[in-house]
């Protein structure tokens, strides 16, 4: 596993140049990243890696708050599945949010974001999920019918296979149809 110092002073080597040519970011962007990643990393334990806590505090101002949204960010910004966001899974993550990233790879990352369960698909119980959880975060109640009501115009608008789940090229179809559905994908304050 290694120890804190070595852990960290691997993150301050980390080459702006490589990062920006595998990334939307210039160099100057990414040393910018760096310091923001920095104040993350140390905002409870100072060990140069964002942990969950440390997530959820600088989206929140709270590390205790449940978000299934921000649990599955932090799961697909953790690329390497260890439990801790490095700093080149950071600036590659947070690229995807940039005016600039393809297209293609906002709504990968967003089919992935609703595809909770890690199967490939978008089943129902994933949507459902999702949307109570909107509800809770957003504190709006409606009643179990309205919620079923949005499900099944989801998936009769998206399961053009009638399988009882969206796989990416229906997503890929959804999203053509319905570009807000990815409004949230692109950061202005990225550039």
């Amino acid at each position: 596993m290694g120890c804190a110092c070595m852990k960290q002073s691997r993150v301050e080597n980390e080459n702006p140049a490589r990062l920006s040519a595998q990334t939307c970011f210039n160099e100057s962007e990414v040393k910018a990243l760096y310091e923001l990643f920095r104040k993350l990393s140390s905002s409870l334990v100072n060990d140069g890696y964002i942990s969950k806590e440390e997530f959820q505090l600088g989206l929140f101002r709270n590390s205790n708050k449940q978000s299934l949204f921000a649990d599955r960010i932090f799961q697909l910004f953790d690329i390497n599945h260890d439990g801790f966001i490095e700093f080149e899974e950071f600036v590659k993550s947070l690229s995807i949010f940039h005016p600039e990233a393809p297209h293609s790879e906002k709504v990968a990352f967003a089919f992935q974001l609703y595809d909770i369960w890690e199967t490939g698909f978008i089943e129902r119980e994933e949507v459902k999920e999702m949307i109570w959880a909107l509800l809770a975060e957003s504190d709006l109640i409606l009643p179990d019918d309205i919620v079923e009501a949005i499900i099944d115009k989801t998936f009769e608008d998206a399961d053009s296979k009638r399988d009882g789940k969206i796989d990416l090229e229906e997503w890929k179809e959804l999203v053509a149809r319905n570009p807000t559905l990815l409004k949230n994908m692109t950061l202005p304050y990225l550039m």
